[in-house]
């Protein structure tokens, strides 16, 4: 199942919005863009919801649900697989606020039968780092997921496994570890999963999702496959329980969005526990796994993006929050094939996006400080209020004299250009710079503190 580092410098929300219609230009082009992206891959439809300026500004369907139901509907719920994850870690910490459960307990707590039990987390669980064997790394239904199965079965066939790595130590998507904290979350919280996700968050926001399973048949959008080139079939699903926690939802584009808006608000959830779903768990060395809890951050294009991907059998989704501009990009297809969701999500993006003037203007500057940072060590001078502490520690005389010497003998630096939009790495804003010295080419790898101003922690010149 698909899926898709938060900014460690403090960032301030943005203060409430005027509502942001979309213009007609904008509605025209995202028609364009699903009506085109459909027709080219043969994927039979797409829902699609977006949140801007705090309401849902596109609520629409497009194509073919299924045989019996020549027509799609927003009103249809897709299903969308792993991105009902969320909703779980969300339970998690709804639980842990209630003083029934930690998410640094111990799974042996809960389940002493499951492998390495003493020496994983709730929290390792949630955030793919436990060890514990995926059941489902396949993108199709394999022979045994033609009978029903329960979680427990799941649990004694991959979970009482030896682990694929040691706790903590790895990242490693698992629906296996979804599943043992499904388990426990209905323990801890006395009721079924199912039912505790209602009374605490789908009742809550107003909105009505499915169990999975239940939307195998008759009445909901058909899923279809597609093998290479071949034309597109509808697609078998698979028997009774196979996804559950690592992904039961059934819902709607804008019952998705509906939680979309609620994580932009901080509503629902106290904002601290948003704030630790979003924020990348830590491996045993230290370095941050890109994951959180049930939700991947990014940095894209200068921008933080929240974000989780769902794929089941005849079905692909795409759950996309830009946190700090207010909007939100939901896209659910009901194709296996073609990953079109995700190329809608980047297209719709560009339209509903505010356009980022500043952003675009910061970029330039540190291209700008970086040509002027590099010259200036190619003609011998160091400027140490530009760099921080660890820098001025690896610029000492001998490599100061060895950028000088190396670099001034290729002649002028005649071109100097980023080579992919910036990153986040340990607290420092990542650009690569590619640089032309009349026919030799090289890359300059940098990482900095955040802001135009932020001093240079890296500043390194390599072959390309």
């Amino acid at each position: 199942m698909r899926h898709s580092a938060l900014l460690l410098a403090l960032v301030a929300l943005p203060s409430p919005v005027l509502a942001q219609p979309l213009t007609g230009d904008e509605a025209a082009a995202i028609d364009r863009a699903v009506t085109q992206a459909l027709a080219r891959t043969g994927v039979p439809s797409a829902q699609v919801a977006v949140v801007r300026g705090g309401e849902l500004v596109l609520d629409k369907a497009w194509g073919k649900a299924s045989e019996a139901i020549p027509q799609a509907r927003a009103d249809l719920p897709y299903q969308i697989a792993s991105n009902s994850k969320q909703f779980l870690a969300a339970l998690l910490l709804m639980l842990e606020n209630d003083g029934k459960l930690r998410l640094d307990d111990k799974v042996a707590r809960w389940l002493p039968e499951v492998s390495g039990a003493d020496r994983i987390t709730l929290r390792m669980l949630l955030a793919h780092t436990s060890g514990l064997q995926d059941y489902w790394p396949q993108d199709y239904s394999f022979a045994d997921m033609a009978q029903p199965v329960s979680p427990q079965d799941i649990v004694r066939r991959w979970a009482m496994k030896p682990l694929d790595y040691e706790p903590g130590t790895r990242r490693q998507y698992s629906n296996t570890g979804y599943v043992v904290a499904g388990l426990i979350a209905e323990q801890a919280g006395g009721k079924p999963l199912m039912q505790q996700l209602r009374e605490r968050i789908f009742d809550p926001l107003g909105i009505r999702p499915h169990a999975m399973d239940d939307t195998n048949g008759p009445g909901f959008p058909q899923g279809y496959h597609r093998n290479a080139l071949g034309p597109v079939r509808a697609a078998i699903p698979p028997a009774r329980g196979w996804l559950w926690a690592a992904g039961e939802l059934s819902m709607t584009a804008a019952e998705l969005a509906a939680w979309n808006q609620a994580r932009i608000e901080r509503r629902l959830l106290p904002r601290e526990d948003w704030e630790e779903m979003e924020r990348p768990v830590r491996l045993a060395d230290g370095t941050a796994s890109g994951y959180g809890l049930g939700v991947a951050t990014h940095l894209v294009g200068g921008r933080r993006v929240v974000d989780h991907g769902g794929e089941s059998v005849g079905f692909l989704s795409q759950n996309s929050v830009w946190i700090d501009d207010g909007v939100a990009v939901v896209v659910l297809t009901n194709a296996d094939f073609a990953d079109v969701q995700d190329e809608l999500t980047q297209r719709i993006a560009e339209v509903v996006l505010p356009r980022s003037p500043a952003t675009e203007a910061n970029e330039a500057l540190r291209t700008t400080d970086a040509r002027a940072t590099l010259r200036a060590l190619i003609a011998g001078r160091f400027d140490a209020e530009r760099f921080t502490p660890n820098a001025r520690y690896y610029f000492n005389a001998q490599t100061r004299g060895d950028y000088a010497a190396s670099l001034k003998a290729l002649g002028p630096l005649t071109a100097i250009a980023p080579t992919r939009p910036p990153r986040l790495r340990g607290g420092f804003v990542n650009r690569v710079f590619a640089l032309q010295f009349g026919q030799k080419k090289l890359l300059l790898s940098t990482y900095a503190e955040p802001g135009e101003q932020g001093r240079w922690e890296q500043f390194i010149v390599m072959p390309d």
